[in-house]
């Protein structure tokens, strides 16, 4: 008999693979979604190619860079957290080495462990890395894996990059009768992928994240839409 196929994620793994997921997902999504509210509503007051590139561009440029800035803040933030976090607990091995070696222990047995079972494995892990061991057992940090800034930057720079293109290719590249309805198609169809896949690498039931995708990009398009018609009727 074959062992079954065991491909469940563990630990830093899961953690790393969501927090990348998690900056391609949004970065995708608003270089999608804001982009083309953007182009859309530009077209809603003028079918001029030029001017809907130019603002498709002037979008994605400001969008890309403004996701990477924010991300990167972010997680710097995180990380900064982090590293206080260790810092301290190194204090507190080095002057209070007792004490938390029963907080260890105290751990350990919360997570179901018999009390002599919790201070054996509480001791091994200590002589093995103290700092280690209360960093994921205490505070659930990989000291060895900390959330890396210009990585999270980069990922949502990408992808809000790829996202962006797909609404301004549509709207600047198809001839002008069929320029929003092929815009408003290519939109909403990237939106069920990247809310579909976003699930499936989340192991999420993928119903809800599209329909919650689908929903805001159509509303954000019809809104700007709205807004782009009623200006460019009105000649402004």
């Amino acid at each position: 008999m074959t062992e079954p196929d065991h491909a469940e994620a563990h630990g830093g793994t899961l953690g790393s693979r969501l927090n990348w997921l998690r900056a391609a997902v949004l970065g995708a999504n608003d270089g999608i979604v804001s982009t083309a509210g953007l182009v859309v509503g530009v077209a809603g007051a003028t079918d001029d190619r030029s001017a809907l590139l130019t603002a498709g561009l002037a979008g994605l440029l400001a969008g890309s860079m403004s996701m990477a800035a924010g991300e990167y803040v972010s997680v710097s933030t995180q990380r900064d957290s982090e590293k206080a976090a260790l810092d301290l607990e190194r204090r507190e091995l080095r002057d209070q080495p007792e004490a938390e070696l029963e907080e260890l222990t105290e751990l350990l047995e919360d997570r179901g462990l018999t009390r002599q079972v919790a201070r054996e494995a509480a001791l091994q892990l200590t002589r093995r890395d103290a700092l280690k061991a209360h960093a994921r057992v205490e505070l659930g940090i990989d000291p060895d894996d900390l959330t890396n800034p210009w990585h999270a930057a980069w990922a949502s720079f990408l992808a809000f990059t790829a996202g962006a293109l797909l609404p301004l290719l549509a709207i600047v590249l198809p001839p002008t009768s069929w320029r929003l309805q092929v815009t408003v198609v290519s939109v909403l169809l990237a939106l069920t992928c990247t809310g579909w896949t976003s699930a499936h690498l989340g192991s999420a039931p993928p119903g809800r994240a599209v329909l919650r995708n689908v929903a805001g990009g159509a509303l954000a398009m019809a809104v700007t839409y709205g807004v782009g018609a009623l200006l460019g009727a009105a000649g402004v």
